[in-house]
């Protein structure tokens, strides 16, 4: 029988879900590029038709009625059957699917819900989804059967259409549905006989040609597609932007809220010497960034100028679709916080090395006393080498390309300068330092880091990542220390501004290493839980990445306003979290947001770490790995704030990260640094 890595679905699979495996392109990690509102009313029908094949409705050409109002389980069909048992004037089927197209999207997560939990699929950080290995489960007749559930329905659809068989009716309103979306000829190779034998089948069962007609009428509809093109974006006044404090002082997530909150959630900036941008700055702008921004949005643009800066072609950042998938999908396994745990003592062995060159009493800026901290972890265990004599040279080298490529604050020459010319040589050398260090037979015998993962995946396809296309990715592992190092300067500045918090991140501290060296399994969620807390309530209100920026690369409508091609677009997916919608009282730091009572972090309000398919990777490693060195920091050193702050000092441009204004004092050493 299967292992525990395989699942009995011991029922067929409902018409919902059959549709969402037939649908789903496994290159992608998404579905077949199925325009949103087709994939709407073919979702729409397909629960429909289920509903009718559970003979809770009938439907025919001219009308759709009920005939049993009982509900049947599935959260994903029963709101649908109780609107219409709600309804008393009788309707046909095309105007139950355009009613409900617009609410699809329950029925495709729920789907999709349902399928991971079956095990048939699995989900991957950034709205992703590959089909589960193999399992055993039943056919349309309770049969079972071995393979991915996806191959087992594709393998009844192609000898549905191949063979002159009969098909199932239930296989007959699949094909009507997919060959309405259009997307059998990125399945099969059809040739004019098959495609012909597709449209007979499409006629044969009453039911499959309503829900098949009422989808194709309803997708023709154009103005149903783009609805209310008339609202004008608003632009933002100069005043609004000159007298917004938290602009002035570079605290952006706050920032764009104040203006969503004037403007709502889709206004426009209108810069001197730049092209005009459009942002997105609310709760359902989130939303729809999450799930319809590999649609419509392109990140070449955003990120080409640091490509160039590194002398690369693209990366996985620039890249988007099947390419942007296959990086992810290379490296998902090397950024977990199960390869992090696996190598804790060495993460300790190195942290203290760091702790003990400092001394107490000294004051530091927080950059300079935790971006080494960091680094002094990071490269050694992602990178295999240590960098302490580069980071800085790294890091600045770094910050400038940002500046130019990304924020654009600064003119292209400032790359070019003779300082940076060094700078960049320096950065270079680490990389080709990388490479050398990482041959065959010096790797031998040690754990996988990301250069190997890097290294694998060109020597599987150097095509794909030729060795010039190198030097970008290795080099962003240095910006590990930055970005990770400012996220624990922040964290540790709201600590020290809530002693209570303080106290008890000092006692879960103590408590883990009361008797020796916590275990992988000693960092359980109720053990650091406030820990955990702190630090997820520190990401919301002083996130390191606040926005993104995209290219609209096909026209589209949130929220009422047409994104044109080519619109330049900031996705301020932070103001959200200065939104009194997700999280009520927004300016106080309040751990308790994230107990299951409240769980506000649940909703797309919360998005640290970016939306969508360029969300951050290594967010997992990311939040064990800080979650660590703020307990070490804490158990090791009694720490202070070298004076009071009313308003934490930012720096808000590559990313936020503390100010040097920041300045954090080493008052006492509580326990024994050994290394």
């Amino acid at each position: 029988m299967a292992d525990t890595t395989q699942c009995l679905t011991t029922q067929p699979l409902t018409l919902p879900e059959e549709l969402i495996l037939m649908l789903l392109n496994e290159e992608n990690g998404y579905f077949h590029q199925v325009p949103g509102w087709d994939l709407h009313c073919a979702a729409v029908g397909a629960a429909l038709a289920e509903l009718s094949f559970l003979s809770r409705i009938d439907t025919d050409l001219e009308s759709l009625f009920l005939v049993d109002q009982t509900e049947t389980g599935d959260p994903a069909l029963d709101p649908i059957l109780k609107e219409i048992a709600s309804e008393s004037v009788q309707h046909n089927a095309q105007y139950w699917i355009e009613r409900l197209a617009p609410r699809a999207d329950s029925i495709i997560d729920l789907t999709l819900d349902r399928l991971v939990d079956l095990k048939i699929l699995e989900h991957h950080h950034g709205d992703f989804w590959t089909l589960a290995p193999t399992h055993w489960h039943a056919d349309l007749h309770g049969n079972s059967e071995e393979g991915t559930a996806g191959q087992f329905i594709k393998t009844r659809i192609n000898k549905a259409i191949f063979t002159d068989e009969i098909p199932d009716p239930r296989d007959i309103v699949i094909i009507c549905l997919v060959n309405t979306c259009d997307v059998f000829r990125f399945i099969f190779q059809l040739d004019e006989e098959t495609e012909e034998r597709i449209k007979s089948i499409c006629q044969m069962d009453l039911i499959g040609r309503a829900i098949a007609a009422s989808v194709s009428q309803s997708i023709l509809a154009p103005s149903l597609r783009r609805p209310s093109l008339t609202k004008a974006i608003p632009a933002v006044s100069l005043r609004d932007l000159v007298f917004n404090r938290e602009l002035r002082e570079g605290r952006l997530p706050a920032a764009f809220a104040i203006l969503a909150e004037k403007y709502g959630p889709v206004f426009e900036l209108r810069l001197p010497f730049r092209q005009n941008m459009i942002v997105l700055a609310g709760l359902k702008t989130n939303e729809w960034a999450q799930r319809m921004g590999r649609v419509f949005l392109r990140s070449k643009e955003y990120f080409e100028g640091v490509d160039k800066a590194y002398g690369v072609s693209r990366s996985m950042h620039s890249t988007d679709g099947a390419d942007h998938f296959r990086f992810r999908k290379s490296l998902h396994s090397i950024y977990s916080r199960k390869t992090l745990t696996r190598r804790l003592d060495e993460v300790y062995d190195l942290a203290r090395a760091h702790m003990a060159s400092w001394d107490v009493g000294a004051t530091m800026p927080a950059q300079v006393m935790l971006r080494p901290f960091l680094n002094a972890q990071s490269s050694p265990l992602l990178a295999s080498i240590e960098t302490q004599a580069e980071i800085v040279s790294a890091l600045e080298y770094k910050t400038r390309v940002l500046n130019v490529g990304i924020a654009k604050i600064m003119p292209r020459f400032m790359l070019k300068t003779p300082s940076m010319r060094r700078l960049a040589k320096a950065t270079h050398r680490i990389v080709d330092r990388m490479q050398r260090t990482h041959t065959a037979a010096q790797r031998a015998g040690m754990p996988e880091d990301v250069v190997d993962a890097y290294l694998a995946l060109h020597a599987s396809d150097p095509q794909f990542l030729p060795e010039s296309d190198l030097a970008l990715p290795l080099g962003a592992i240095l910006m590990t220390a930055m970005y990770m190092g400012d996220q624990v300067g922040f964290a540790l500045y709201w600590l020290l501004q809530n002693p209570e918090l303080y106290e008890r991140v000092t006692a879960e501290a103590d408590a883990l290493w009361a008797e020796g060296d916590p275990g992988e399994d000693d960092f359980s969620p109720d053990r650091i839980d406030v820990t955990r807390r702190v630090l997820m309530e520190a990401l919301r209100m002083s996130p390191i990445v606040a926005m993104s920026m995209r290219t609209v690369m096909n026209t589209c409508v949130v929220e009422g306003y047409e994104l044109p091609v080519g619109a330049q677009l900031l996705i301020a997916q932070t103001a959200t979290h200065y939104s009194e919608e997700a999280f009520p009282d927004p300016w106080t730091f309040d751990i308790d947001r994230y107990v299951p009572s409240r769980d506000e972090h649940k909703s797309r309000g919360y998005a640290p770490y970016g939306l969508g398919t360029h969300s951050c990777l290594g967010s997992h490693w990311a939040n064990m790995h800080m979650a660590i060195n703020l307990l070490m920091l804490t158990h090791h050193f009694k720490i202070e704030l070298a004076r009071p702050y009313k308003r934490l000092p930012m720096d808000p441009l590559p990313s936020q990260s503390p100010s040097n204004k920041l300045k954090f004092r080493l008052a006492e050493q509580r326990h024994e640094i050994q290394v």
